[in-house]
Parts: structure tokens; C-alpha cells; sequence
């Protein structure tokens, strides 16, 4: 018997599919509390910073997903050519509709998951902007950066959730 896959493989594989399950749980979240906010509330401010809901998701869809996995770990030259600076990404134009920006955030989504998929958990990061950022500080391997994800993710999550209830007092987890 011919043995292809070590047992390392097999636990690093699963343990990249129980993290992918847990940022996809966290993307979930960020599209629901989100469901059935029209256009005008999706771009409302309640916060003094001034960003909005739909902004919010633009920044995931390309500094969270696209930057840590298809520039960082993938190392793909054409998206790290096409990187904005600064908080430009938090910025949806007027003319773009609600459903370009959330189309954006799953697609990237998809294109992500299939770049954690080709990937071992251990595997080295392709690049970095050490112009921008120095040194990554704690940021190895593919594993590290999903979990900075899920953790970046989530806490925009709860973003939503307090503009969401301040926009119409809907809450997404209600524990009695």
C-alpha cells in the first residue's frame, strides 16, 4: 500500500477546513445582520467616525480578504499591483449599488476559500509589504492569517451589529 497524504497533511487540511468553517460562520454573520437594510441605510453613518455599514464590507471584501489571501499568502501580482493605500476601500462611490459591494465581499469570499485550499496551514507567506508595515509581527503561515481573519472579521461583525441596532434596533444574537 502506497501511503500519498501524511498523517500531518490529513491534520493540517482539517484544520484548515474548521477554520475556513469558522470565518465562513463570521461572513455569514457580517451578510445577515445586514439582510433587509435598504440602500439609504446601508450608507447611513450613526457613529462619529462616519463610516458606514456598506463601506464596512467593501474594506472586507478587499483589505481583509483579498490583501491577507490573494496578496499576502498567494502572492498574486496583479491584485498586489492593483492595492489601495490608506482608507480608500471604506469608501463606496453613490453611483456603485448595494449589490455590486456584496457580490464583491462573497466573491472574494469564494476565491479566498480556494486559496486556503491549495494551501498547506504551515505554508510561508508569498509576500509583504515591509515598505508599508516593516516586519509581519506575528504572521508566519496560513494558519496565522486566518485566524487574524476570523478575528477581524468577527470584530467587524459586532461593528454591524451596533449600527444595526442603532439603524432600526434589530439585533442579531438575542440571548434570554
Amino acid at each position: 500500500m502506497i501511503v500519498t497524504e501524511s498523517l500531518s497533511d490529513t491534520v493540517s487540511d482539517s484544520e484548515l477546513r474548521a477554520l475556513l468553517r469558522v470565518l465562513d460562520g463570521q461572513r455569514r454573520h457580517v451578510l445577515g445582520i445586514l439582510d433587509g437594510l435598504d440602500a439609504k441605510d446601508l450608507r447611513r453613518p450613526v457613529l462619529p467616525s462616519g463610516w458606514h455599514c456598506l463601506g464596512l464590507v467593501q474594506h472586507l471584501a478587499l483589505d481583509v480578504e483579498r490583501f491577507w489571501f490573494r496578496a499576502v499568502v498567494a502572492g498574486d501580482e496583479e491584485v498586489i499591483h492593483g492595492l489601495t493605500s490608506g482608507d480608500e476601500a471604506w469608501k463606496v462611490a453613490p453611483d456603485v449599488p448595494v449589490s455590486e459591494v456584496l457580490d464583491l465581499y462573497r466573491r472574494e469570499a469564494e476565491l479566498v476559500d480556494a486559496v486556503v485550499a491549495a494551501a498547506p496551514a504551515d505554508a510561508a507567506l508569498a509576500w509583504w509589504p515591509h515598505d508599508l508595515f516593516g516586519e509581519p509581527p506575528h504572521l508566519h503561515t496560513v494558519r496565522d492569517v486566518l485566524l487574524h481573519v476570523i478575528t477581524e472579521t468577527a470584530c467587524h461583525a459586532g461593528h454591524l451589529d451596533a449600527a444595526r441596532e442603532l439603524i432600526d434596533g434589530r439585533r442579531w444574537l438575542v440571548l434570554t
